[in-house]
């Protein structure tokens, strides 16, 4: 009856105890309600799955493997378990710890003649001990421990959303530059055509030396461009190899879209900053990180109070195995402990965690208004990059009516071979220049989709 009592006594100081410390209150920042979308349409844009919206399938492939085989990724997910352990410990500081003891020991005194005596001793005991958390110091700990643990899950989220968009660029600017090059090539065969040509027209005294020469400048300026994309392509390839976890070895595989019949969405659904905020898990996380900042600060106030540690044994002592289960023993004793005077050293470290929380309010803040600014950003390039594509889309067919015009023109013998040099060198830079929008249309769609938080579905 006596061990009831005790046992109610302690649940009752334990529940009673108070959690003192400044509960954690997210910062007011008086956002905006609304983003500059324009046009774009309201919703949540992360209910898009990435292989929706991405949907080249060598693309996909790409991704899914990335996610699966990614160094940092791994890196992430072992983190995660890391934390996952320290989150458990701090969670089992809050109850008693309960240990054995089993022991035997024979001891040999000697004083002299024969007053030499053996004293051999057995014992088992059953130890417990356990700290009150009386002012709350261990549930802070453990509100930290799980901020922390918090902080890790987010932080792999949102590098999934990263590897995702990184994967997406890389493999758009890989298409684009696959595009170039067979752009340049086109274009080299008509510069050897050119030649040809050029030099017909010359031997047959139709022209001077001149436009031959000039041709011949031209056709060795367009081959200088070869090696130069293929160096950026195999380099590119060679990222792509490192993202999905692989050695840079071989070639990725071309059997996807051309970068031409790549899909884009006219737009993205844009939601509000405030639900913004508690989707994105960057946000998430710089917001876990202030909630563990918060219980540090709550850890170091609690810690300039006392602490009580109840410890107790339960077992038996005796010299001889036949009685020693009858002689049972029991302890137990209550420590409280506190300081005194330790020159303000307490306080100064509660001093010092609050600064640290202010710190971590001040970066919260920041990045609210970088996402804010991002978000912002990305609308507005993706709505530009729009507009940019149409506006080299009319600029390429404009020049390559002026080349065929030209072309048909030279060989008549209407304008001369500076004339057609022109327009070709025109027509050749709009190509370049609509290849380039589609990769830049791509890649604002690619930058808008992360900053929206998109891409943790599948």
């Amino acid at each position: 009856m006596s061990k009831l009592k005790y046992i109610l006594i302690v649940s009752v100081i334990l529940l009673s105890s108070c959690k003192i410390g400044q509960k954690y209150e997210r910062p007011e920042m008086n956002m905006p309600q609304t983003f500059e979308a324009g046009s774009m349409a309201a919703g949540d844009a992360s209910d898009i799955g990435w292989s929706t919206l991405y949907s080249d399938t060598v693309l996909q492939g790409l991704i899914t493997k990335a996610l699966d085989h990614n160094k940092d990724m791994l890196v992430a997910v072992a983190r995660i378990k890391e934390m996952a352990a320290k989150k458990r410990i701090s969670f089992a500081n809050l109850f008693p710890e309960i240990g054995g003891e089993l022991a035997g020991q024979k001891e040999h005194l000697n004083y002299g003649g024969d007053n030499s005596k053996y004293t051999p001793e057995l014992r088992a005991n059953l130890n417990v001990s356990w700290e009150l958390d009386v002012w709350g110091k261990l549930r802070w700990a453990n509100d930290a421990g799980v901020a922390a643990y918090m902080q890790t899950v987010e932080a792999q989220r949102a590098l999934h959303l990263t590897i995702v968009a990184q994967v997406a660029q890389s493999y758009f600017e890989l298409k684009a530059l696959d595009r170039e090059l067979a752009i340049v090539k086109q274009t080299l065969e008509a510069r050897r055509e050119g030649v040809r040509f050029a030099k017909l027209r010359y031997e047959g005294g139709l022209t001077s030396e001149i436009p031959y020469r000039q041709s011949l400048v031209e056709l060795a300026r367009t081959e200088t461009l070869i090696p130069n994309l293929e160096n950026e392509i195999k380099l590119k390839e060679n990222d792509l190899f490192v993202l999905v976890g692989e050695f840079p070895s071989g070639s990725i595989s071309r059997i996807g879209d051309d970068i031409n019949h790549q899909l884009i969405p006219q737009n993205l659904p844009v939601d509000m900053p405030s639900s913004l905020l508690k989707r994105r898990p960057d946000m998430i996380q710089a917001e876990q990180k202030l909630i563990e900042a918060n219980a540090r600060v709550g850890i170091s106030y609690t810690e300039m109070f006392p602490s009580l540690r109840l410890t107790g044994r339960l077992g038996g002592e005796n010299d001889e195995l036949s009685d020693f289960l009858k002689s049972p023993t029991w302890f137990i004793s209550g420590v409280l402990t506190g300081p005194i005077f330790n020159m303000g050293k307490n306080k100064a470290t509660h001093n010092a965690a609050k600064a640290a929380y202010e710190q971590e309010v001040y970066t919260y803040e920041k990045s609210v208004l970088e996402v804010f600014k991002e978000v912002n950003n990305s609308i507005v390039t993706f709505n530009k990059m729009k507009e940019v594509y149409r506006s080299q889309e009319a600029l390429y067919n404009s020049a390559k009516s002026y080349h065929e015009l030209a072309k048909l023109q030279y060989v008549n013998g209407v304008i001369s071979y500076i004339d057609l040099l022109d327009a070709q060198r025109q027509f050749f830079d709009a190509e370049i220049a609509l290849n380039t929008a589609i990769l830049n249309e791509l890649s604002s769609m690619v930058g808008l989709y992360k900053a929206l938080g998109g891409g943790v579905v599948k």
